[in-house]
């Protein structure tokens, strides 16, 4: 499947269908990510969940601590 992510076109195995399964592609923690989908922020609650699609557009943000 391609998609673009954080603006780069990607190209993802097929086991990647979830946006679970795209963080966990990308080893990125979910807990700490905030997740675009077209245009749209996914909710937490509802964001692993979420079917990805040929095309899909996604923005990742993942936060990190630091001093």
């Amino acid at each position: 499947m391609k998609m673009i992510v954080n603006g780069r076109e990607v190209q993802l195995p097929e086991s990647v269908i979830t946006v679970r399964d795209l963080l966990e592609h990308f080893q990125l923690n979910k807990e700490l990510a905030i997740v675009e989908l077209n245009q749209s922020i996914l909710d937490k609650a509802e964001r692993d969940g979420a079917k990805l699609s040929n095309g899909d557009r996604v923005e990742i943000v993942q936060f990190v601590g630091g001093g």
